[in-house]
């Protein structure tokens, strides 16, 4: 491992690997290959929710890690956004917004406030919700935007169903925040629904 590198572990052998460090004098590999199997990808393993792991005998020990593995890719993917204009560093904000919103089981609306020079101020989780709603208020938005001293806004939020489309929900909340905002001189730079197999950019879409 130290000579070759992790590169050429597969996703079973690299979650072999970690379990290893958490459950002792145990074979992991077929528990890793089990999970992987039950949840699909190594973000999903991660993000499970105790009771479903509970199925695998999974213990608190490793509960723990996986939920400190998940956090720590959000915190890595984070660093990359933070300090700098978001706006010329478009992937590294779309890999940090996945890292933080694609494996949620809920509903979850955050918001990307941006100084005039499109610098990361702040990352805010503004409301959650239900697996498929989330109620958003265009009134808080603006008024917290106003707060913070915010010039434009970076709207993101999840689709658990994994289906990245936007809905009509969706986009009629969008608008309502955009009109909200830009009365008060604040601009909507885009709004990004993030589901596991993928993103929608409203900006992309000519949804705004």
């Amino acid at each position: 491992m130290l000579k070759a590198g992790v590169e050429p572990l597969a996703d079973y052998e690299l979650l072999e690997l970690l379990l290893f460090y958490s459950i002792e004098r145990v074979d992991t590999k077929p528990l890793a290959k089990r999970l992987l199997e039950r949840f699909g990808t190594l973000g999903d393993v991660f993000a499970a929710e105790p009771a479903q792991l509970r199925e695998f005998e999974i213990d608190r020990r490793t509960l723990v890690l996986f939920r400190a593995i998940r956090e720590s890719g959000r915190r890595l993917a984070e660093r990359k956004v933070k300090d700098m204009p978001v706006l010329t560093n478009w992937q590294q904000l779309l890999d940090y917004c996945h890292a933080a919103l694609a494996h949620e089981k809920t509903e979850q609306f955050r918001i990307l406030f941006l100084d005039r020079k499109n610098v990361l101020i702040a990352d805010e989780v503004q409301q959650r919700g239900t697996i498929d709603h989330t109620p958003v208020y265009p009134r808080e938005v603006v008024k917290r935007a106003l707060d913070l001293g915010a010039a434009a806004l970076i709207l993101v939020h999840n689709h658990p169903s994994g289906d990245p489309k936007p809905s009509r929900d969706d986009i009629e909340m969008t608008k309502e925040i955009r009109k909200a905002a830009e009365a008060l001189g604040i601009s909507v730079h885009d709004h990004l629904v993030i589901g596991r197999k993928g993103h929608s950019s409203f900006r992309s879409l000519g949804l705004l």
